[in-house]
C-alpha cells in the first residue's frame, strides 16, 4: 500500500520550523510528498523542496479548497492520501501510522480525520473548541448514526484527514468548486454510497485558532454559503439540532472552571456573530458580489 502526503500551502513559513521536523519523525513516511503552493513569497517552496517534497505552485486565484484537492489527488499514484493543512502539526511519531491503520480498521472506512489538539499557545476558547469537536474517543460513523448526529455525521476535517483513493473516486472525488467545507461534502457522499467516516482519535495534530469576532462572522458567513448550496447535505443528514446550545455551553463551563466569568458576554456576543453570519451565508444569493467579498474569509472565492 502507498501513502501519499498533500499539503496546500500559501506563505507557510511561520509553521515550518515546526511541521518540517514534525513530519520527518514519523514512523510512517509516505511514499510521495506532493506540496501544492499558491505563489508564496516567503520561502515556503524553496524550503519544501529541500525537504524532499515535489512542489507545484498555482496562482494564487487558481486555488479552491475542493477544487485544488481534487487536482491534487489526480497527480498523485497512492492507494491512501493523507492531507494535512500548513498550520497542523503532527504532535507525535506516529501520527501518520495512526491515521493510516484507522483507514483500514474496518472494509467500508472510506476517509478517517484524527485528533485536533490546540497550540501550545492557544487561547481559552480557541482550546475549548478542540476539545468540544475532537473528543479522546475514536468513532466509526454510517448513515445509522444520523438520527442521533445529525448533520454532525459527516463532520470530517482535511486540517488532517486520509482518505481511500479508490473510495474517493468512487463518489466523484473532491467538488470542483466549494468555498470550503470539502470535507464534509466528501464524507457526506461516502456516507450516501454505503461508506463509513472513522474519526481517529489516536491520530493527532496540534492545530488551532483564536478568531476574531470579525474572524468568526466570516468564517460562519462561508459555512452558510456552503450548507445553503448543498441544500441536499441537510436534507440527508438533517441540521445541527442542539450542537449549537450545547457548544455555548461547554463554553461557559469551561469560563467557569477557569474563573473568567468576566468573559461570559463575550461568547454570547461571539455565538450572536456566528449565527448572523450562519444566515447571511444561506442567503448570499440576495447580496451583491462585492459585499459577498467583504463579508468571506475566502474572498477570492468570488469571481
Amino acid at each position: 500500500m502507498r501513502v501519499a502526503l498533500i499539503i496546500p500551502t500559501r506563505n507557510a513559513g511561520a509553521h515550518l520550523d515546526r511541521l518540517l521536523p514534525a513530519i520527518a519523525m514519523q514512523t510512517l513516511q509516505p511514499d510521495e510528498f506532493l506540496v501544492v503552493d499558491s505563489a508564496s513569497g516567503d520561502g515556503t517552496v524553496a524550503r519544501f523542496l529541500e525537504f524532499g517534497a515535489r512542489v507545484e505552485v498555482i496562482e494564487p486565484n487558481q486555488f479552491n479548497h475542493g477544487g485544488t484537492r481534487r487536482w491534487a489527488s489526480q497527480q498523485v499514484e497512492a492507494d491512501a492520501l493523507i492531507y494535512l493543512t500548513q498550520d497542523a502539526i503532527p504532535a507525535n511519531a506516529d501520527t501518520f501510522a495512526n491515521i493510516v491503520a484507522d483507514l483500514h480498521a474496518e472494509v467500508d472506512i472510506g476517509v478517517a480525520y484524527g485528533r485536533q489538539l490546540p497550540h501550545p499557545n492557544a487561547g481559552l476558547l480557541g482550546a475549548q473548541s478542540r476539545r468540544f469537536n475532537y473528543p479522546p474517543q475514536s468513532r466509526t460513523k454510517r448513515m445509522s448514526d444520523a438520527q442521533e448526529l445529525g448533520i454532525k455525521t459527516c463532520f470530517s476535517s482535511d486540517s488532517f484527514s486520509a482518505y481511500r483513493r479508490d473510495v474517493l473516486f468512487a463518489v466523484g472525488g473532491f467538488p470542483e468548486d466549494v468555498i470550503g467545507s470539502e470535507d464534509a461534502y466528501v464524507a457526506a457522499r461516502m456516507l450516501l454510497s454505503g461508506h463509513a467516516v472513522r474519526y481517529a482519535a489516536t491520530a493527532t495534530v496540534q492545530h488551532s485558532h483564536d478568531y476574531t469576532l470579525l474572524e468568526e462572522f466570516r468564517r460562519y458567513f462561508d459555512i452558510g454559503v456552503f450548507y445553503g448550496r448543498e441544500n441536499w447535505i441537510r436534507q440527508a443528514f438533517g441540521s445541527a439540532g442542539g450542537e449549537g446550545k450545547r457548544y455555548v455551553k461547554a463554553e461557559l463551563q469551561t469560563l467557569m472552571a477557569a474563573g473568567a466569568v468576566w468573559r461570559v458576554p463575550e461568547v454570547l456576543l461571539r455565538s450572536a456573530v456566528k449565527l448572523l453570519g450562519y444566515r447571511i451565508g444561506q442567503g448570499e444569493r440576495h447580496l451583491d458580489v462585492g459585499l459577498k467579498r467583504r463579508l468571506s474569509m475566502f474572498p477570492g472565492y468570488w469571481k
